[in-house]
């Protein structure tokens, strides 16, 4: 790699100070904004949205600073890709904290937790889960796909999923679903983008488990995004596509079945002489 020269290094500095002082404003801001939340509760799952919203901010200017590292420099910024990353798990948490981390929570269950940001109108959500969903592609992209992190982006889309459908209010969705509702747009993309995100990620925690880990959990975590999945085609009426998602998740529950019995088989034989 070439010597980066001082007269390089002189232009990015200063380039990138007045982004870095707006990083640290908000910073400061999200810090006064977490001690009111306890001072306020009625108020807090709106605050948190606003920090989710302050975090996917944050985001963006790391990656403008690792893209002017690369333009200016020749080099990524690794450390600003892992700020931004950091930043991303922050607002996936804010949005867990308000509606569940749980992937395929019964729509009953969301009702009290979404009451409680209920002017937060369909047209925001998507707006802002289309901000997350871009920030985390970009955040990968910037990594590149050869990255240490590319496995553990299949678990922050599979929580950016969670959040993604439960922000839904399923239980007035049917009702709202007609065009001459206000909204209609945001909420029928806010729908098509999570049965889309569902069925991607469900895919990628069954990719993960068979190329990477093995690992029980992650092809569990791919079913049980299918069985959310399921949940909304039944709510939908769509009954080719329910039959098809159950005929999936019956040959990955088979599939799990046979490699947990087989991983037990091989525990309980004897070493080789």
């Amino acid at each position: 790699m070439a010597k980066i020269s001082l007269a390089a290094k002189k232009k990015y500095n200063d380039t990138i100070k007045e982004y870095k002082k707006i990083v640290n404003d908000i910073i400061e801001r999200e810090k006064k904004m977490r001690l009111g939340i306890g001072q306020d509760e009625k108020n807090a799952p709106y605050k948190k949205l606003g920090l989710a919203d302050e975090n996917l901010n944050l985001v963006s200017y790391f990656l403008l600073m690792n893209n002017l590292s690369v333009s200016l420099l020749g080099v990524k910024n690794e450390a600003f890709i892992n700020d931004a990353r950091k930043c991303l798990y922050k607002a996936i948490i804010y949005l867990e904290e308000i509606v569940s981390a749980y992937i395929d929570a019964p729509f009953s269950e969301l009702n009290e937790r979404l009451a409680a940001i209920e002017s937060f109108d369909d047209v925001e959500r998507y707006k802002l889960v289309r901000k997350m969903g871009f920030a985390i592609y970009s955040v990968e992209d910037a990594f590149g796909k050869s990255s240490k992190w590319k496995w553990s982006f299949v678990e922050l889309e599979g929580r950016y999923t969670t959040v993604l459908k439960n922000l839904i209010n399923f239980k007035t969705l049917i009702g709202k679903l007609n065009p001459n509702v206000p909204g209609y747009d945001e909420r029928r993309d806010h729908l098509d983008l999570t049965i889309e995100m569902l069925k991607s990620t469900s895919a990628r925690y069954r990719e993960k488990y068979e190329l990477s880990t093995l690992r029980i959990d992650d092809i569990k975590a791919g079913i049980w995004y299918l069985h959310a999945l399921r949940r909304i085609q039944i709510l939908l009426g769509e009954k080719e596509e329910v039959e098809v998602t159950k005929r999936k998740i019956d040959v990955w529950t088979q599939k799990m079945e046979a490699d947990l019995k087989k991983k037990e088989d091989q525990r309980g034989a004897p070493p080789p002489k």
